[in-house]
C-alpha cells in the first residue's frame, strides 16, 4: 500500500474495514511487516474530526465516526495480537529457523528474549506497539518464548488501548484545532507522518544491511 493513497482509502466506503483489517494483519502476522498502522490511526482521527471529508471538486467524501474507529481499532489490534501469540507458539520455531532471513532468524528470538528481560513482559509488549518492526514481531515471539497466555492477554489488552487511542485521539484533537490548515496541506502532512512512523523500519533494514556487509 502506498502511503500517498492513505487519504483516498479513508475517503472510501470501506475505510473502517480497511483500517481494522490492516491493524489485525500488522499485529498478528509476522509475515506482514511495515504496514502503515500508525499513519492510518492518526489519519483516521483527523478524518473523524472533519479533515478531508470533502472529495475532489467539492464533492462529499466519506465521514469516519470517531466512536466506531476508537472502539473498533483496539478490538482488532487485540485480536490480531492474540492470533500472533498463538501463531508464534504453534509455528514460530519453524518460521524463525532460517539463519539467512532478514527478519525471521534465530537471532530475532534471542533479541526478543533479551528485550523482554530488559523491560519486562508488560513494558515490552506495550512499547512494542509503537515500533513498526517490533509491532509485527513481538506477539509471535512472545508465543515462541512461552509467555503465558493469561499474562500476554492482560498486557496485550492494555497495549492495544494505549497504542490506538493515543494516535486516534491525538489526530482527532489536532484535526479539530487546526482543521483549515490541515485540509490545505493534507497530503504533505500524511507523507510526513508516514515518514516519521517508518523511520524505525528503515533503521532496522539499514542495520541489517550494514551487518551483512560487515560479515561479507
Amino acid at each position: 500500500m502506498s502511503f500517498v493513497n492513505v487519504a483516498s482509502i479513508l475517503n472510501s466506503n470501506y475505510a473502517l474495514a480497511i483500517v481494522f483489517a490492516i491493524l489485525a494483519l500488522e499485529t498478528g502476522l509476522p509475515l506482514v511487516i511495515g504496514l502503515p498502522g500508525d499513519t492510518l490511526l492518526i489519519t483516521a482521527g483527523l478524518f473523524a474530526a472533519g479533515v478531508g471529508v470533502h472529495g475532489q471538486n467539492g464533492s462529499s467524501g466519506h465521514h469516519i465516526s470517531i466512536v466506531v474507529v476508537a472502539i473498533g481499532s483496539p478490538i482488532f489490534g487485540f485480536l490480531g495480537s492474540q492470533f500472533g501469540h498463538w501463531f508464534g507458539g504453534r509455528y514460530g520455531t519453524k518460521l524463525f529457523s532460517r539463519e539467512k532471513s532478514r527478519f525471521f532468524n534465530a537471532e530475532k528470538i534471542r533479541s526478543a528474549e533479551r528485550y523482554m528481560v530488559k523491560y519486562g513482559v508488560g513494558k515490552a509488549i506495550i512499547l512494542g506497539r509503537f515500533i513498526p518492526v517490533v509491532r509485527g514481531l513481538i506477539n509471535p515471539l512472545a508465543g515462541m518464548v512461552r509467555v503465558p497466555l493469561g499474562e500476554f492477554t492482560k498486557w496485550n489488552f492494555i497495549g492495544s488501548i494505549v497504542w490506538t487511542q493515543s494516535f486516534i485521539w491525538g489526530g482527532y484533537v489536532i484535526g479539530n484545532t487546526f482543521a483549515d490548515t490541515i485540509s490545505k496541506y493534507l497530503t504533505y502532512i500524511i507523507l510526513t507522518i508516514a515518514g516519521v512512523t517508518i523511520i524505525p523500519l528503515a533503521l532496522e533494514i539499514f542495520k541489517e544491511w550494514r551487518s551483512r556487509k560487515h560479515l561479507s
